[in-house]
């Protein structure tokens, strides 16, 4: 088969949008546990210590976390349909890739120096419409209005004036 078809084959399996997540995030990974007929979602928070192939539809990440003092870790691919959603709770400044140092360490000597960031935007995996083609239609002349440009030194004046502005005088009290 060529590399073509296969890679045909490849984006048909992956998810339309997904969270980036990088190293040194802390992640909820919400995953879908089949037991016989029934099934339930679990959660998984940790650090993200390792990506693989982001851009492939076989993307995986490795979260590790301590639990009861073991350290625990698993991976993840993120376009499986049993990944239900990530998360990203935190994130922190790193300067690697594979954060497998962290694995010898442990308590304070383990922490990652957090760095802020939109939680909101970053957590926003809504699906990018895709606009709809439309046939090519006459084209008309389009005018362009002139943008008046205001000179700089006419803003100046008026920051000035806004400072200079009368402030409301407070009467003193007087001390006895």
């Amino acid at each position: 088969m060529s590399f073509q078809i296969l890679k045909q084959i490849g984006d048909a399996q992956k998810k339309k949008a997904v969270v980036d997540v990088r190293s040194g995030d802390t992640v909820k990974v919400t995953q879908k546990i089949k037991e016989g007929d029934k099934e339930r979602f679990q959660v998984f928070e940790g650090v993200v210590i390792r990506t693989d192939r982001k851009n492939s539809h076989t993307a995986r990440i490795t979260v590790r976390k301590i639990a009861s003092g073991v350290g625990v870790e698993k991976s993840f691919l993120i376009h499986s349909p049993l990944v239900e959603k990530i998360v990203v709770v935190k994130r922190a400044k790193v300067r690697r890739k594979n954060l497998s140092y962290l694995r010898e360490r442990s308590g304070k000597s383990a922490r990652l120096a957090s760095k802020n960031f939109d939680r909101l935007a970053v957590n926003d995996v809504t699906v990018p419409e895709e606009p709809a083609e439309e046939a090519p239609a006459e084209e008309a002349p389009t005018e362009e209005k002139p943008v008046e440009e205001a000179p700089a030194k006419e803003e100046k004046p008026a920051k000035e004036e806004k400072s200079e502005a009368p402030k409301e005088e407070v009467p003193k009290e007087e001390s006895k």
